[in-house]
């Protein structure tokens, strides 16, 4: 553990880090960055000392070999295992199919042995072979389905059975084009619902044990933040035993945990349990289940959508029966099972059923349990999640989410491991502690304009000391809570390389849409650009209003996100230059176009959370009920970390030029304007339209 790394200092005979990233650098013909050296630098020292890193690197800094280099020099060193885990599959990707396959090839020489990597995902991201055998949809939803999605879903299920025949993985994501959710349930389970090696017929078969086994030889597991949380979340393990963890694209932290923390019931899905579990137990126990999930339907049907903070009479006493009945079905169907122990294809039927009862009988537990406390005491927020249109698949459905997630990751992540988090955006309004504030670690200092106020409630009576160091309990005692942070820069030259046009002369966004001069400035803005421009809006709503405004009105081809796949989309607009790409959330943080097909980033409007957003509302209550500022600690920061991830596109590589036009006038007007402005990259910046529109038909006519 990391207390035991400064009285156990790692082998001297294993080179340095500034000697292995050279032969990292060199080998992948690139050549030494600053920022990526002392990153590396400072890395190497987190692991060494037990302290905890965030550290901010800039797109082009080289941040993958820079946490690479140091975590398998310390796994060589000390015959242990590091955890990279990341937000998204591109990246999972790039480190497992490009970036550590250089590095073990060039450090090898170095290392006296080839350093091994394994990729590890949740169970459910896995063919299983046995699930495959049981011909039974498996969908709590399946009966809003017409016969034509069935058909759809039949199609894309025999897909699957056609790529399980050359496969040698089994992991989802190498089948392309991939398929519907509602697909792959059918031949995938959840850890709960798996029988175990040794019972399952296909034990020694079983892919997802396949990868865990590789995992479990590995110096470098690679991993996702869901996977990570659910390690943090359950009481059995699901990583590998390792000493130290490095969170790449850690800005996406907080919402992914959140994500898995976060439960739902609908009538759909307690029919879907009942009917399950009625094949095994007593027509009269599912039967009461069953009831009770049609009882449930018609008092979601009636009451509103949005943030609960009272239980209506009608839905407790619904929730409390459908807890009981799910125990009593799962009471009995437990005693089934013991029965079942030597019928493999019964005892995956009765674990399917049982999984789906524990998941009924916990979320209605902790949706009574949320209200049995006074406001100010919960943890859990319950809001009515219902479709915007009627034709949605998704069920109305109540939900539980955490209000704040900084006690789980204190107490389970860093409390127990050497962490570091990086991404290229962690520094917000000029300080690290709105995001680690989040995350659970204390306080370093003050932030501008209050923005490190706490952004979730204080938890339990912890003395928080001054020089960055909270006690955490640990093995019976405690343990200083310490981290540091760092931002290594960007190696573009922003002020050199772009333009921040704040158009401050527009009016204030309203509630009805774009107003008429937000397009005109768009359309100009664009034909200045010569098309090259992608449009990122606070909503798909305004992204369509504006496509379908402008469409008439520009010169250049206008796409627009639901046109096609959105990988479809970002394709066509970087192989014909006078696209223009309008779109919303995915866009701002999953684009990464460099050259010429990129000369204007356009946002429409400060992207603050939606003021009835539940989650997002309840945390800023609470900030506020423990005497900070919630909208700062909220709000603000939500919309500064979004603003810098999509200014962020513009510059893609070394070469790169253009203007981020912000339409709202608000970021130059407001006093939380200066958070956020801080909380961009340092373009040169600008209020003067013409000034903008001059330099985009200089950059146009440059090619």
């Amino acid at each position: 553990m990391a207390e035991d790394l400064l009285d156990s200092p790692e082998k001297t005979d294993v080179p340095d880090v500034g000697h292995l990233l050279a032969a990292a650098v060199a080998g992948v013909g690139g050549a030494e960055r600053p920022g990526q050296v002392k990153m590396a630098e400072a890395v190497a020292h987190a692991i060494a000392s037990g302290e905890h890193l965030a550290v901010q690197a800039g797109t082009g800094t080289g941040k993958s070999l820079a946490y690479l280099v140091p975590a398998v020099r310390h796994a060589v060193a000390e015959n242990a295992c590091v955890a990279v885990s990341t937000a998204t599959i591109a990246l999972q990707r790039q480190l497992v199919e490009r970036d550590l396959p250089r590095l073990a090839e060039s450090l090898t020489p170095l290392l006296g042995r080839e350093p091994v990597f394994a990729i590890l995902k949740g169970r459910r991201n896995y063919l299983c072979l046995h699930r495959m055998q049981v011909d039974e949809p498996d969908d709590p939803d399946e009966i809003l389905f017409d016969a034509q999605s069935v058909s759809a879903t039949g199609r894309q299920v025999q897909r699957i059975h056609e790529w399980a025949e050359t496969t040698e993985t089994g992991d989802r994501d190498e089948l392309v084009p991939g398929v519907s959710e509602q697909a792959w349930r059918q031949v995938a389970v959840s850890a709960r619902e798996c029988l175990g090696a040794q019972r399952c017929p296909f034990g020694t078969e079983c892919y997802a044990e396949r990868a865990r086994d590789k995992a479990g030889e590995a110096d470098v597991v690679v991993t996702n933040h869901a996977l990570l949380a659910i390690d943090a979340l359950e009481e059995f393990q699901v990583l590998p035993e390792h000493d130290v963890a490095i969170i790449d694209e850690a800005h996406e932290l907080v919402d992914r945990v959140t994500s898995v923390a976060t439960a739902e019931l609908s009538a759909s899905a307690v029919e879907f349990a009942a009917r399950r579990c009625g094949r095994l137990i007593e027509d009269d126990l599912a039967d009461r289940l069953k009831e009770a999930g049609e009882a449930l339907q018609p008092i979601l049907a009636d009451t509103a959508a949005g943030r609960m903070d009272v239980l209506p009479q009608a839905l407790g006493g619904v929730l409390l029966s459908i807890r009981d009945a799910s125990y009593g079905c799962m009471t009995a169907l437990r005693t089934t099972l013991k029965t079942a122990e030597d019928d493999a294809e019964r005892l995956g039927a009765g674990r399917a059923a049982l999984t789906a009862l524990e998941e009924i009988h916990d979320t209605a537990g902790r949706l009574l349990e949320t209200f049995e406390t006074d406001l100010a005491s919960r943890h859990d927020v319950v809001w009515l999640d219902r479709p915007f249109t009627e034709d949605s698949r998704r069920p109305t459905a109540l939900r539980v989410a955490p209000l704040g997630v900084g006690g789980l990751l204190r107490e389970r992540l860093f409390g127990r491991r050497t962490t570091v988090l990086t991404s290229a955006t962690l520094s917000l309004g000029g300080s690290f502690e709105p995001l680690a504030r989040q995350w659970g670690l204390p306080p370093l200092g003050t932030a501008a304009d209050g923005a490190a106020e706490a952004a979730e409630p204080p938890e339990g009576d912890e003395p928080v000391k001054k020089d960055g160091a909270e006690p955490v309990k640990k093995d019976g005692g405690e343990r200083p809570l310490r981290w540091s942070g760092l931002d290594v820069g960007s190696p573009f030259d922003h002020a050199r390389s772009g333009i921040l046009y704040i158009a401050r002369s527009l009016p204030q966004p309203g509630r009805d849409g774009l107003p008429e001069a937000y397009l005109t400035e768009l359309t100009e803005l664009i034909e200045a650009a010569g098309g090259r421009t992608l449009g990122l809006f606070s909503s798909m709503r305004a992204a369509k209003q504006a496509a379908e405004a402008l469409r008439g009105r520009l010169t250049h081809p206008l796409l627009c996100q639901g046109d096609d796949s959105t990988s479809q989309l970002i394709k066509q607009f970087t192989e014909h230059e006078p696209t223009c790409l309008f779109g919303t959330l995915s866009l701002w943080q999953g684009v990464d176009v460099p050259g010429p097909s990129l000369r204007l980033v356009v946002i429409d409007r400060i992207p603050f959370p939606r003021p009835d957003d539940p989650l997002s509302s309840a945390r800023q209550r609470a900030v506020a009920a423990h005497g900070g500022n919630g909208f700062m600690a909220v709000a603000a920061t939500h919309a500064a970390l979004l603003l810098a991830q999509g200014a962020g596109r513009l510059l893609r590589s070394m070469t790169d030029r253009g203007v981020v036009a912000i339409l709202d006038p608000r970021l130059a007007t407001a006093r939380y304007g200066t958070f956020l402005r801080s909380s961009l990259p340092p373009f040169w910046t600008t209020f003067d339209s013409a000034t903008v529109k001059a330099a985009l038909r200089r950059l146009d006519s440059a090619g």
